[in-house]
């Protein structure tokens, strides 16, 4: 009988699609299958001419584009010398998860199905496309699809004889476990910031511990909102970049919401631990030292302020102990539950933290080799570099907006990332921040006679402050902004800056402030009533046209 194996393989940019790739390996492991669930980027591409079985999920992000972590696999599929019948001995599946509001709807899922066809593998189903638009999310296309996807795979690995699937009201085992530390035993200190190794550029999984120089407030006290420049040192890293990169930054969780966390579930947070694979072949967590404390887990791993999934509910619901908490976990976990968990969750947008607030009896229950698989990873944030190397060597700045936000909650929702950094104070000793630099989807001209048209509302103009420290430091002239934002005396960025530019002749800057007049005035309105200049310029030909919001 063949072999019963299963391999998964995603590209996820915010989490949805590892989370339904990981669901599809629960699935699996239900029927019996042996099951990898491996990010694309970090599978070994070559392989996949052994591959027999093998499911695809993968986002669509912006333009069309694949997500971060399957850009190399994305490279080498389409290379032109692939033979096409390489993977003929392939049964394939494809789900793509995407925004049908955008133009490429699932435009990766789609045209990755159809490569792999072009290669000869064999697809078992039509593509999937998953929509965020839809009333019940991309679950709407997912269940159903996922149903039809498991009688084809039985019908071709069938279960042994005498194996059956295992019944959804067996709880799985769980990723890892956890085994604590005698308290007399020796321990190394682990830090989150282990030392980057030498001459490594940072990157993910080695991120540069930058101290933070300045952190300074940038629109008026009485101005709704907490606008901050953000300055980081990054001397010695070998971190290089241009205008329009991005600097990713690895958040943590607040200290009160730590301890709540620990209270809730009962846990100590100074116990040292250890974390030993289930199943042979499962790589550990690599942010995580070995050994760590639950403290160390909770503030810098585990995503505890995010937005619970569906999977979460499931599988809340084995450990509890009380029916009436099991039964509402149940129903969150189920297809009919989705309206009611999204005004429940998303709609607003309570934290997995609040949710275990209100299932007290279950979350005390939760046992903690299982917090790896009910709660994410904190993600890194992204960020556009705010300033040119040229004028600020070994310097990295950024404009970032504190989100604060009220919903029918009686706690104002807050960013995980802005608020830790918001709270970060230089001038108290030594602050350092994880962090690592990504190219950017903007490239500014190489040629410093090109003329650039910058529409920068808000904090949008971040990266346009970039190009223009840039391109002033090598001389050039051809720079005209548009800048808008709601009044001059309050959020108005960079304004002593961009006057002085403007004086010794390097800028042509248009500014529109929203709220100090009657009649609201956008950047829109300011290239109107200037459209022969920008007209002039477009005319030329070589002008570069960039907007950012």
């Amino acid at each position: 009988m063949a072999e019963r194996k299963l391999l998964v393989l995603f590209g996820s940019q915010t989490g949805t699609a590892q989370d339904t790739a990981e669901r599809i390996g629960r699935e699996a492991k239900r029927r019996h299958f042996q099951c990898r669930v491996e990010v694309l980027d970090s599978y070994d591409v070559a392989s996949l001419i052994n591959e027999l079985l093998v499911v695809f999920v993968c986002a669509t992000t912006g333009q069309g584009d694949p997500p971060d972590n399957m850009k190399m696999f994305w490279r080498f599929l389409f290379r032109k010398n692939l033979p096409p019948g390489s993977l003929c001995q392939l049964d394939y599946a494809v789900l793509g998860l995407g925004d049908s509001s955008y133009p490429k709807f699932n435009f990766v899922a789609k045209k990755l199905h159809k490569r792999v066809l072009q290669l000869g593998g064999n697809p078992l189903l039509p593509v999937a496309l998953g929509d965020d638009q839809h009333d019940l999310g991309p679950d709407a296309v997912v269940d159903p699809w996922l149903l039809a996807l498991w009688d084809k795979i039985l019908a071709l690995y069938p279960l042994a004889p005498g194996l059956e699937v295992i019944s959804p009201d067996v709880r799985l085992p769980p990723k890892y476990t956890l085994h604590y530390l005698a308290e007399d035993s020796p321990h190394p200190d682990g830090g989150l910031l282990q030392p980057t190794p030498p001459r490594a550029v940072p990157s993910e999984l080695h991120p540069f511990a930058a101290r933070m120089v300045s952190n300074q407030r940038v629109t008026a006290e009485s101005h709704f909102q907490d606008v901050r420049l953000i300055e980081f040192d990054v001397t010695g890293s070998g971190i290089m970049f241009s205008a329009g990169d991005v600097v990713m930054i690895q958040p943590q969780n607040c200290p009160e919401d730590v301890q709540q966390f620990c209270q809730l579930l009962r846990l100590d947070p100074d116990r040292h631990f250890v974390l030993k694979p289930v199943e042979p072949g499962t790589s550990l967590p690599a942010l995580l030292p070995q050994p760590c404390t639950i403290r160390h887990l909770v503030t810098h791993y585990l995503d505890i302020s995010c937005v619970p999934r569906r999977s979460f509910f499931e599988l809340l619901s084995y450990f509890s102990t009380n029916k009436l908490e099991r039964e509402k976990l149940q129903e969150f976990s189920s297809a009919q539950g989705q309206e009611e968990l999204y005004s429940y969750c998303n709609q607003p947008r309570r934290t997995t933290l609040e949710a275990l607030w209100d299932f007290p009896h279950t979350t005390c229950a939760i046992p903690p080799e299982y917090l790896l698989d009910l709660i994410p990873r904190i993600r890194p944030r992204a960020f556009s570099i705010a300033s040119s190397m040229l004028a600020h060597p070994d310097r990295i700045q950024i404009l970032m907006a504190v989100v604060r936000y009220k919903t029918r909650l009686s706690k104002p929702r807050r960013g995980l990332c802005s608020t830790w950094l918001a709270s970060l104070n230089p001038e108290q000793g030594d602050v350092r921040v994880p962090l690592w630099v990504k190219k950017g989807g903007m490239k500014f001209p190489a040629d410093p006679d090109t003329p650039v048209i910058m529409i920068g509302p808000g904090t949008g103009v971040a990266p346009f402050r970039a190009a223009i420290q840039e391109r002033v430091a090598q001389g050039c002239r051809g720079n005209c902004l548009f800048f808008g934002c709601r009044q001059k005396s309050k959020d108005f960025y960079c304004q002593a800056e961009w006057e002085e530019l403007v004086t010794k002749g390097f800028l042509t800057l248009f500014t529109a402030f929203s709220r100090d007049q009657e009649e609201k005035v956008y950047v829109q309105h300011r290239i109107q009533e200037n459209r022969r200049l920008v007209w002039e310029l477009l005319s030329g030909g070589s002008t570069h046209v960039y907007l950012a919001g």
